[in-house]
């Protein structure tokens, strides 16, 4: 009895050791493994090279971009260029594990059904936000507003801090924060894409002679680009605006910084008021 499992035992052995030797002595299944080993390698180099490729063809695109706007923003377009990079980069590489699992005779049916189902599962779950996301890659792509300019977004409006895919951060004018989801940004005001225009409506009394009011308004205002830097020139003195029983309105406007219009309003009104005071001392003076 023992004889006979000691033979049967032989026999098994033998037959693993054929087994693992028929397995290592298949040149066909060596030569298999050699040419799919080879094809991955080439895959793998391919891929890399359809990368580099896209993203120098990316970084092309994104300079002129930038050398055809006047607004640059090189903040803007390094996030932008760095996400469709990394889209490329996602997109090749998934593409190419599946060639590299086809190689390896994996069924990709199944694996891409799951996929699709996962992928459904969670674009229904999550929905708003794909759409924050997609609205704010729009958003830093198209260039519609940059950090530190100041926008209204419905009732919203301040001074942008921070852009981000999902969210964007504004600072209102009184100093509270804002954080609005990309998604609910419909339209948008900017206020600091162009030159503002200050004007100052100045109420004079009907005894005042028009032409002293003029003169002495030019004389008040003189110079005073060099004072108030925001103040892109001189203002100018467009005339009557409004006429009553009593008074008339002369209108001043100036062309200055974008959101400096309060600024230089304020400024204009100041010398205005300055002018006026040493009018009226100049009278006293005289009837005295």
């Amino acid at each position: 009895m023992l004889a006979s499992l000691e033979s049967d035992l032989r026999d098994e052995t033998d037959k693993w050791k054929t087994m693992v030797w028929n397995w290592f002595t298949n040149e066909a299944m060596w030569m298999d493994v050699l040419l799919s080993v080879i094809r991955v390698v080439l895959i793998f180099l391919l891929t890399r090279v359809v990368i580099r490729i896209v993203c120098r063809m990316i970084d092309n695109f994104m300079v002129r971009q930038e050398r055809s706007r006047i607004h640059v923003n090189a903040r803007r377009f390094v996030t932008v260029g760095e996400l469709l990079k990394n889209g490329t980069a996602i997109v090749c590489n998934f593409i190419m594990i599946l060639i590299i699992l086809a190689e390896f005779n994996f069924k990709l049916g199944p694996l891409l059904a799951g996929a699709g189902v996962l992928g459904l599962a969670i674009g229904f779950g999550a929905q708003s936000l794909v759409k924050d996301v997609i609205t704010g890659f729009f958003i830093i792509f198209e260039d519609q507003f940059a950090v530190g300019d100041v926008i209204k977004i419905g009732e919203y409006r301040g001074t942008v801090e921070m852009i981000g895919l999902r969210t964007t951060r504004v600072k209102g004018l009184n100093g509270e924060t804002y954080i609005i989801p990309n998604g609910m940004i419909t339209s948008v005001t900017n206020y600091s894409l162009s030159n503002s225009l200050a004007v100052v409506d100045l109420p004079m009394k009907n005894e005042q002679q028009v032409k002293d009011t003029i003169s002495m308004i030019q004389e008040a205002l003189q110079g005073l680009q060099e004072r108030c830097p925001e103040l892109h020139k001189e203002p100018d003195i467009l005339g009557i605006q409004a006429l009553g029983t009593a008074e008339y309105t002369i209108r001043i406007v100036a062309e200055c910084s974008p959101n400096a219009r309060d600024l230089v309003e304020r400024q204009i009104y100041m010398e205005l008021k300055q002018a006026l005071e040493d009018q009226q001392r100049e009278e006293s003076a005289s009837d005295a």
